[in-house]
């Protein structure tokens, strides 16, 4: 695919992303899950008349479109499936979503000591860190030259998930731009970009970049890949720490399904590997010190786990409303079934104990997706190799599917580490490549299961063969948020 080049300069806005996200949810929320939350009869009764009059200004026909009844809408979703046409990543492992899992397959570990900065007195020493990355064709010079490497990824990912979905600069010209947007993430945006203008800020202001506070929020990835392509359809961004990605995901299906848009870029990015975030991430006692064997480092649900790695990249999907992926002839993955957040309301760091944040998220999935609980049998799991999150998560699936005897479980982290808000994008990649190409990744270093756990249920050393029904991903983040997304095969009528 020719390369896209940036046409205009990132426009520095200043929107507050988390209240835009949390409004656009709300919104959406309300319009499709109108029975959770209905109004008594009598209130229906007084709304119902307000239609017949105009109230402070506002027409009668406005009224009556917020007030769709439940049967249209329902109906409306029905109609507007969502499909996943393209993917790129930038990983630890590979920069190609087909390399990328093939080294999964076959236990490839992307963990390894750090070099961009020198580390010796930290007591951590490794990451899953991108050790290369050719933004050439990718990404226009200026910005490769001077932006935060998490944008970098971003543009990258983007715009491979889009040559991946067969959008070459001619399609995308067909494409109503009004009717494609982008939604990509970050937990920390530009952790890089904030370090430099420190250090610069104390030889003096005039050397701080002027491109400095655009370079760090969240948003600009989706901004500048949206400027690029001429997307003038939904962009912002969503920053639910590490469940960024699927938060990100699963609002953008809400646009295509909602009618907002035909075609969304998603996902997340991070680059925190710096001196400041590994040291924030130590302060937290969260790391493993596995220094001496970096890739026996990650071990989800292993006995001997003592802490997660950090890692670094990006996931994007490209979902598109079903037929006009078909209309198009475009190559569909899988189909994107739905999914849900919920919050622990528990601790900054720490699951609630009982996994009920969880399970209520799981459920809540299930219930808005339509899909029943039997038909769910892979499960990407968010086992980031932590003493208490592994099990936690671990016993809220078996109190969902713990009946079903063809479940199966695994972690990616355990090959790449915990790559914070790009964690869910760069796991719902390989949770669809497991649907395309029907094996299950390893579990790497679960070599003495935790005795809480059922070792049948997790995928073992080598990989497994499994006929998907419906595949299920979580991610949870600091601060107790929760997500799930679901996945199932495309089944052509």
């Amino acid at each position: 695919m020719a390369a896209y080049s940036s046409l205009t300069s990132p426009i520095c806005t200043w929107p507050v992303a988390n209240y835009l996200s949390s409004v656009a949810y709300q919104k959406n929320h309300n319009t499709w899950n109108s029975s959770m939350f209905q109004y008594p009869k009598r209130h229906k009764k007084l709304m119902s008349r307000s239609r017949c009059s105009n109230i402070n200004g506002f027409s009668s026909n406005t009224i009556a479109v917020s007030l769709q009844p439940e049967e249209e809408l329902k109906t409306e979703k029905q109609q507007r499936k969502v499909a996943v046409t393209g993917m790129g990543v930038v990983t630890p492992l590979d920069h190609h979503p087909d390399v990328f899992y093939s080294n999964l397959l076959e236990g490839v570990s992307g963990i390894s000591e750090i070099e961009s900065f020198d580390c010796s007195k930290f007591p951590t020493r490794i990451a899953g860190e991108i050790k290369s990355l050719s933004t050439d064709g990718w990404v226009s010079p200026k910005h490769a030259k001077r932006a935060d490497k998490f944008m970098l990824y971003i543009l990258t990912a983007g715009k491979k998930a889009l040559a991946d979905g067969g959008v070459t600069e001619q399609v995308n010209e067909e494409f109503d731009k009004i009717k494609c947007g982008v939604l990509i993430g970050s937990a920390l945006g530009g952790m890089k970009t904030i370090h430099q203008g420190i250090e610069a800020l104390k030889i003096s202001l005039k050397k701080v970049h002027p491109f400095t506070i655009p370079y760090v929020t969240t948003n600009i990835g989706s901004a500048v890949l949206a400027m690029d392509l001429g997307w003038m359809g939904p962009n912002y961004s969503i920053s639910s720490a590490c469940a960024t990605g699927n938060s990100c995901i699963l609002n953008a299906a809400h646009h295509i399904i909602k009618g907002d848009a035909d075609i969304m870029l998603c996902g997340g990015s991070d680059a925190a590997i710096i001196p400041a975030g590994l040291a924030g991430f130590v302060a937290c006692r969260a790391l493993s010190g596995r220094n001496k064997d970096p890739i026996k480092a990650s071990r989800p649900w292993d006995t001997d786990r003592d802490g997660l790695i950090v890692g670094e990249g990006a996931g994007v999907l490209l979902l598109e409303e079903m037929e006009h992926a078909k209309r198009r002839s475009a190559n569909i993955y899988a189909e994107f079934l739905g999914g849900s957040f919920s919050s622990d309301a528990h601790n900054i760091a720490r699951p609630h104990p009982d996994g009920m944040g969880i399970v209520s998220c799981i459920e809540k999935a299930l219930t808005q997706s339509g899909v029943a609980r039997e038909d769910v049998n892979y499960i990407n799991a968010h086992a980031s190799s932590t003493p208490v999150g592994d099990l936690i998560e671990y016993q809220a699936l078996m109190h969902c599917f713990g009946q079903n005897p063809e479940l199966k479980v695994n972690s990616t982290k355990s090959m790449i580490g915990h790559l914070l808000g790009a964690s869910g994008a760069v796991e719902a990649v390989a949770t669809v490549m497991a649907i395309k190409t029907g094996w299950l990744h390893p579990n790497l270093n679960l070599e003495n299961p935790d005795e809480r756990v059922d070792g049948e249920v997790l995928v073992g050393s080598k990989k497994e063969r499994l006929d998907i029904k419906v595949a299920l991903s979580n991610s949870f983040g600091l601060g107790g948020h929760n997500s799930s997304i679901l996945f199932a095969p495309y089944k052509q009528l």
